[in-house]
């Protein structure tokens, strides 16, 4: 099977195509779901969550890490999601996290300003250039939001396997035309794309675990072997690695723990 995300704007009609192609194609629908599992897992108010999406970039500049913090708590969600493969994802980022998985179509779906300022006037009761305005500002967040986490453009086609402009071909057509790409062979999931899928759902979970202890660390993952990179001054390498590594094996699925530590050098005038 394979994993879908679809990056949509505001009143886009992407959250209606994602929920109406899982369930066509029998898949789990998922977007906000991923805040509450972050949320849970890592004992964080769900609110701070949602706050760090619609007012970033401020809100995570003024938290020490904040930026690392929730990028590692947010993919470790995601990814721990789309584990279980046959799994449509519509919100921030997912193709982000993504990207290197052959098995996943990342789609992006537009539509004209015109007609999602009309579905907003609408839902909302509001006249033409408040809703203008707020959708205006909508995008501009999320564009803010995504080149500063990810150093991405959202609006860049070349992040995308398929684009698809809603006007012309309908909600319905949209489904359909992602139905019948899913069904190409360079999307379907093979034993090397699920390893590729695991290893970084193992790396992201050991990094949001060991986030809090040492922001700044990298982790990579390959069959069960973690690879750990930091800074560390040389009177705390010891103790540091020592803690990590226990840390690490706590978490299921890690077989071993591998250190590259840099030192930190001296400041000199």
């Amino acid at each position: 099977m394979s994993i879908i995300t679809i990056s949509r704007g505001s009143y886009s009609r992407g959250e209606t195509i994602a929920k109406t192609l899982a369930v066509k194609l029998g898949y789990e629908c998922i977007s906000r779901e991923v805040l509450l599992e972050a949320s849970k897992d890592f004992n964080i108010p769900e609110v701070k969550l949602v706050r760090a999406i619609h007012d970033a970039p401020s809100i995570l500049n003024s938290f020490t890490y904040g930026k690392e913090k929730y990028i590692a708590y947010i993919e470790a969600a995601i990814l721990k999601y789309v584990l279980r493969d046959k799994v449509v994802y519509h919100g921030l980022a997912g193709h982000f996290f993504l990207k290197n998985i052959s098995h996943v179509l990342k789609v992006r779906i537009l539509a004209d300003m015109e007609e999602r300022v009309q579905r907003e006037m609408a839902k909302e009761k509001i006249p033409y250039k408040e809703a203008l305005r707020l959708l205006k500002n909508d995008d501009e967040e999320r564009r803010k939001w995504s080149k500063h986490l990810y150093g991405i453009d959202t609006w860049d086609p070349s992040l995308y396997d398929l684009v698809i402009h809603v006007k012309r071909i309908t909600a319905d057509d949209a489904v359909g035309i992602i139905r019948d790409t899913l069904q190409l062979p360079q999307f379907q999931t093979t034993p090397a794309s699920q390893r590729a899928l695991e290893d970084l759902a193992l790396a992201a979970e050991v990094k949001a675990t060991l986030v809090g202890v040492k922001p700044d660390i990298e982790v990579a993952a390959q069959n069960g072997i973690v690879y750990l990179q930091l800074k560390a001054a040389e009177s705390q390498e010891s103790a540091l690695s020592r803690d990590l590594e226990r840390m690490a094996k706590g978490i299921t699925g890690v077989r071993e723990v591998k250190f590259q530590v840099r030192p930190i050098m001296p400041y000199s005038e």
